[in-house]
């Protein structure tokens, strides 16, 4: 097999075409023929994927493990290469494999051009798996930007790589995390490119997951960017270039606003303690919290998600057109809204959203909950950039596609807790507990996942364990105004 220099970390990367094709193939003659899925699917199983591997195929050969991870065990194999589609992939068995596979959907996205770094990033973040004896596979994705439907995509081309280094597995698991869960969630569908590869993915795992789909998780950035430029009027300045905040940069290929954190400090003053701001940047700053209904120290990642990623939606993936609305939203929460309303309105900053944009958008971001296999989600109740209430309208969703039997939802409490990670042993109870239910069809509690966790406290995270059986969502639209 022919291999190709990268130039990346000194290493070669294996160029995997002809492998994912022939998998694919094989996939494609055994459902002719009748085969069953791999993976605890029953005993028509497929033979592992090393006896269909013909001698010409060459798979990456183990690799040294990233120097910059120091949490992953003593002896596991590490293998790293890009796949067909040249994203960038890493695969990891740890010695003591106990036959289960997690392959893993990032969260992001990252814009730009695709690299290593970003799958090592991953593996590094989520080392507990491989800790706990899984075999793990990553990728960055083939391209960078929000588009939910490539990214699921990758995950099907993933799969067949990671089962032909690691062997066949017992059981594998779809894991997605933030935006990832959106790609999980779309990648575990009935009839998703994931759904034709064998083995088959038995359960899925969405933690931090921002489940309301394109066109309602991003609502709130737009009236960020509106509430912001009210009160502070410099993103655009008034010399600048204006343009409709939806599009978050005038242009596909402006860099109007590079240094989006010296406008915001300049106005807010968040680079400096509370009390030594002027009164006008403590009220316009308290307003934006009240308003927007997120945490001070979060306003300017949401503002700069809500200027570079709407640029990358509109121009990249939307030909230039709105997917995005707030012409229906009164503003609430400042010390006064009326002015507040008015100075919108005076300033141009009401869209009306594009139909056919919308309609685009949700077809590629927004998941159905078609999911025919067993669905656990895990969430920290006090997650500034995936709020909570995304929870209730992912379970609106699995509702309407008929699959609610399908889904349990578990949320954690502070202390400790971020929206990138949670806990060891919040992670490894809720593992646990899907994998038995997958097994034995019978549906956990929340209690009873709550205390599966705490009996595995001591060994993993102690103290960390702060799952709330109790706590259920309020709908999104008491957070983040309807339209």
């Amino acid at each position: 097999m022919m291999t190709s220099e990268r130039g990346n970390r000194g290493k070669t990367a294996y160029s995997l075409r002809p492998f994912t094709r022939l998998l694919a193939g094989i996939g494609a003659i055994m459902a002719l023929a009748g085969c069953g899925g791999g993976g605890g699917h029953g005993n028509d199983s497929p033979p592992p994927v090393e006896e269909l591997t013909p001698p010409s195929i060459t798979l990456p050969q183990a690799s040294a493990c990233p120097a910059s991870i120091t949490t992953l065990p003593a002896n596991v194999t590490c293998w790293t290469g890009r796949d067909e589609n040249d994203a960038y992939f890493w695969v990891v068995k740890p010695a003591d494999w106990n036959g289960k596979l997690v392959i893993h959907a990032h969260g992001g996205p990252s814009l730009g051009a695709v690299t290593e770094q970003r799958a090592i990033d991953d593996l590094d973040r989520w080392t507990v798996w491989i800790r706990a004896g899984y075999a793990f596979a990553v990728t960055s994705y083939k391209q960078g930007g929000v588009a939910v439907l490539s990214a699921a995509e990758d995950m099907a081309v993933l799969l067949p790589i990671a089962v032909g280094l690691v062997g066949k597995p017992d059981k594998v698991i779809l894991h997605g995390q933030s935006w990832g869960a959106g790609v999980a969630a779309r990648a575990a569908e009935v009839d998703s490119a994931l759904s034709k590869v064998k083995p088959k993915v038995d359960a899925v795992l969405l933690t931090s997951g921002v489940l309301g789909g394109g066109t309602k998780s991003y609502d709130f950035r737009l009236d960020i960017r509106v509430v912001y430029q009210a009160l502070c009027k410099n993103h655009p300045r008034p010399a600048e270039t204006q343009y409709p905040l939806w599009q978050g940069l005038p242009t596909k290929d402006s860099t109007l606003s590079p240094n989006i954190s010296s406008r915001i400090n300049e106005c807010l003053g968040l680079n400096k303690p509370f009390a030594q701001r002027t009164p006008e940047q403590q009220q316009k700053s308290t307003d934006i919290v009240n308003v927007i209904k997120i945490p001070e120290n979060q306003i300017q990642s949401h503002l700069n998600w809500g200027t570079n990623h709407f640029q990358d939606i509109v121009f990249n993936r939307l030909n230039g057109r709105n997917p995005f609305r707030n012409d229906s939203v009164y503003y609430m929460g400042s010390h006064d809204d009326a002015w507040l309303n008015a100075e919108i309105d005076a300033m141009g900053l009401r869209y009306a959203a594009d139909l056919d944009a919308v309609m685009a958008f949700a077809k590629d971001a927004d998941p159905t909950g078609d999911i025919a296999m067993p669905i656990m989600t895990l969430r920290w109740i006090d997650d500034p950039t995936a709020f909570v209430e995304l929870a209730n309208t992912w379970e609106n969703t699995v509702n309407k596609a008929g699959r609610s039997a399908n889904l349990r939802q578990l949320y954690a409490r502070s202390p400790g807790k971020t929206h990138s990670y949670l806990s060891d042993a919040e992670y490894i109870a809720v593992m646990e507990a899907l994998l038995d239910w997958e097994e034995s069809g019978n549906k956990p509690s929340a209690l009873d996942v709550a205390q599966r966790c705490a009996a595995l406290d001591a060994k993993w995270t102690p103290g960390s364990c702060a799952i709330d059986p109790s706590y259920e969502p309020q709908p999104l639209s008491t957070r983040v105004p309807a339209r």
